[in-house]
């Protein structure tokens, strides 16, 4: 029993190291955080796709702070948008369907306390193969964002 434990608590680990070290792209503006919302909606309308849902991350943690006991404020703001391309997914889950689980495709747009200045557009790296169409998608989309 106590073999099955630790290999139970070697997984759960592991999981959380990937987790951890998940890389991601992101760009840095001094555009304000309006302005980048603005040009990601059109950069994602631009490209012919609907925005499925927006994510006012850092609403919900700054309402929910005293609630959960911290004192931290993570984002002066921070949402995130979520989007899917009919064409793209289904020429990468042709390819292997469990890129199902990266649909729909997010990009966050953020501005820390601590460079209240900057305004930080971004999106999480996908794995090589046909996963890198979707990456440059949103490379391409976060790139429009904030106009280069």
């Amino acid at each position: 029993m106590r073999k099955f434990l630790l290999s139970i608590a070697a997984v759960c680990f592991t999981a959380t190291a990937a987790l951890a070290t998940e890389d991601y792209v992101s760009y840095t503006t001094d555009q304000s955080f309006d302005d980048v919302i603005f040009g990601l909606e059109n950069a994602i309308l631009d490209e012919g796709l609907v925005i499925d849902s927006v994510s006012h991350v850092g609403d919900m943690l700054e309402r929910t702070r005293a609630d959960v006991g911290s004192d931290v404020v993570l984002y002066e703001k921070a949402d995130v948008y979520s989007f899917c391309s009919a064409q793209l997914s289904r020429e990468v889950m042709e390819a292997d369907p469990m890129n199902i689980i990266f649909c729909p495709y997010d990009i966050f747009v953020m501005v820390s306390p601590d460079t209240p200045d900057q305004t930080m557009i971004g999106y999480r790296a996908f794995p090589e193969g046909e996963m890198q169409k979707i990456e440059s998608l949103l490379d391409r989309i976060a790139k429009a964002a904030i106009g280069e």
